[in-house]
C-alpha cells in the first residue's frame, strides 16, 4: 500500500467481553479479530457486518495475550492460569493446552514461519516452543523480575523481551544467549517489538515514553513523550513508517517515524487503553481497554447498527463430566501425555515437575478432558459439522444480501440522478 496513512475513522465498537480487554490481534486473512480479557475468555470477531462472534472458554484465569499464526489456522493465548492454549478459530473451538511456566504467562507470539512460539512470564523467563508438537525447546534466563513481553524478529533469529527489572534484552535463538541489553532508568517497558525490517525495536514505557533503538548500532534513535500516563502497548505499521501506541491516558497516538513527530491523537475509549495492533496489511488497526470495548478502526464507514450475536464455545457445558474424566485418567496415561510434549531432557513422571517450568507440562486436547462416551462424542461431532454447514450457509446468504443491498442502492442513486436531470 502507499506509504501515506489515511485519516483514521472509527468503524465499530465491539462489546462482548465482561471485563478489561488485554490483547487484540487480526487474522492475517483480514476477516477476523481475536481479543482476550480478564473475564477468562478469548473472543473471535468477524469483521463482516452483522456476522456472529464466538466466545471461547477454557482458561481458568485472566487471558493476557493473543496472537494469530501466520496461516490464520491457529490462535495462541496466554493466561494467568500459567498455561498457553492453541485454538482453532472456528465454530468447533477445539484447543490444546500445556503448562508453559510456573507463574502468570503475559505474552505469546508466533514466529513469522509459524513453526515456533515464544512466551513471556512472571517466572522471569522467556521460553521457545515447537508449535506443531507443542514441545518445549529452550529458555532464555537473565531477567530478574517479571517479563512483560517477548517477540520474534521478522527472520526468527532474534527475540526481544522487556521486564520489570527496567531492561530490554535481545536474545539469539541459535546461541541462546543475550546479545544486548538496553536499560531504562526511569521506568520499565510494558511492551516491546521489532519493526517490520528487524533493524529497530520500540518499547512502551511506564514513564509515559516510547523509545526506538537501532539494534545494528545499539543506539537510541527516537524518544517520544506524547502521552500523559503509562504507555501499555504499541504496534508498527507494516510499512515501518508509522507507530501506534495505547496509553492509560485513554488515548491512542500515531507517530510518523520518518519525520519523528506526532501525527494523530485518537479519543474514544472511556478508560486506559491496554492493547492496540495494526492489521497485517495496515489498512485497519484495533484497540481494547478497561472499558471492555474493542474499536477496530480504518477508512471504512460504520455499516453496523448493533452488536453482533455472540456464540459461546468451550468446555463449560461439559463441566459435569470433568470429575469422571479426572478419575478415569491413570498415572501411566498422564505420564505418556507429559512425555509426548516435552523435550527428552525435560521428561517427567506423573508426580514430578518440569524443572524448566516448575509445573507438570501436560499437553492434551479439549476432548481428552471431557470423558464423553464415544457415542455421544460422535453425535456432538455430527452436530458441530451441521453447525459448520449452517454457518457457511448463513455467510453465503449474508454475502448475497449485501450484494442485493448494494444493487438496490445503485438503482436508487441512478433514479435520483435521472430525476435531477429531468427537473433541470
Amino acid at each position: 500500500m502507499a506509504s501515506a496513512l489515511e485519516d483514521p475513522n472509527l468503524e465499530h465498537n465491539f462489546k462482548g467481553h465482561k471485563d478489561v480487554v488485554t490483547s487484540v490481534d487480526f487474522n492475517p486473512n483480514n476477516k477476523q479479530l481475536a481479543t482476550t480479557s480478564i473475564d477468562k475468555c478469548l473472543m473471535i470477531w468477524n469483521l463482516k457486518p452483522q456476522t456472529r462472534a464466538y466466545r471461547f472458554t477454557g482458561h481458568k484465569d485472566a487471558v493476557m495475550s493473543v496472537h494469530f499464526s501466520p496461516s490464520g489456522h491457529l490462535v495462541a493465548s496466554a493466561s494467568r492460569d500459567k498455561t498457553v492454549r492453541l485454538w482453532t478459530p472456528n465454530v468447533k473451538g477445539t484447543s490444546t493446552t500445556f503448562t508453559a511456566h510456573s507463574a502468570v504467562v503475559r505474552g505469546v507470539n508466533f514466529s513469522c514461519d509459524g513453526n515456533f512460539l515464544v512466551t513471556a512470564s512472571d517466572d522471569k523467563s522467556i521460553k521457545v516452543w515447537n508449535t506443531h508438537q507443542q514441545r518445549f525447546l529452550l529458555s532464555f534466563k537473565g531477567h530478574n523480575n517479571w517479563v512483560r513481553s517477548a517477540r520474534f524478529s521478522p527472520d526468527g533469529r532474534l527475540v526481544v523481551s522487556c521486564s520489570d527489572d527496567r531492561t530490554v534484552k535481545i536474545w539469539d535463538t541459535v546461541s541462546r544467549e543475550c546479545i544486548n541489553t538496553f536499560t531504562d532508568y526511569r521506568g520499565f517497558a510494558n511492551f516491546v517489538d521489532f519493526n517490520p525490517s528487524g533493524t529497530c525495536i520500540a518499547s512502551a514505557g511506564t514513564d509515559n515514553t516510547v523509545k526506538l533503538w537501532d539494534i545494528r548500532i545499539n543506539k537510541l534513535l527516537q524518544h517520544y513523550q506524547v502521552h500523559s500516563a503509562s504507555v501499555n502497548c504499541l504496534s508498527f505499521h507494516p510499512s515501518g513508517n508509522y507507530l501506534i501506541t495505547a496509553s492509560s491516558d485513554c488515548t491512542l497516538k500515531i507517530m510518523d517515524l520518518l519525520e519523528g513527530r506526532l501525527l494523530y491523537t485518537l479519543h474514544g475509549h472511556q478508560g486506559p487503553v491496554l492493547a492496540v495492533t495494526f492489521s497485517r496489511h495496515g489498512e485497519y488497526f484495533a484497540s481494547g481497554g478497561s472499558d471492555s470495548q474493542i474499536n477496530p478502526r480504518g477508512h471504512i464507514v460504520d455499516m453496523q447498527s448493533s452488536d453482533p450475536p455472540v456464540v459461546d464455545i468451550g468446555i463449560d457445558f461439559l463441566s459435569k463430566h470433568k470429575s469422571k474424566a479426572t478419575e478415569s485418567h491413570s498415572p501411566s496415561l498422564v505420564t505418556n501425555q507429559v512425555n509426548s510434549c516435552l523435550d527428552p531432557s525435560h521428561r517427567v513422571s506423573s508426580h514430578a515437575m518440569d524443572p524448566a517450568s516448575g509445573d507438570p507440562g501436560v499437553t492434551s486436547t479439549l476432548e481428552d478432558h471431557t470423558g464423553i462416551p464415544p457415542t455421544l462424542a460422535s453425535t456432538l461431532g455430527h452436530i458441530v459439522e451441521q453447525l459448520d454447514v449452517l454457518t457457511q450457509t448463513v455467510s453465503i446468504l449474508e454475502q448475497r444480501l449485501t450484494m442485493t443491498e448494494d444493487k438496490l442502492q445503485e438503482c436508487l442513486d441512478n433514479q435520483q440522478t435521472v430525476q435531477q436531470v429531468t427537473s433541470s
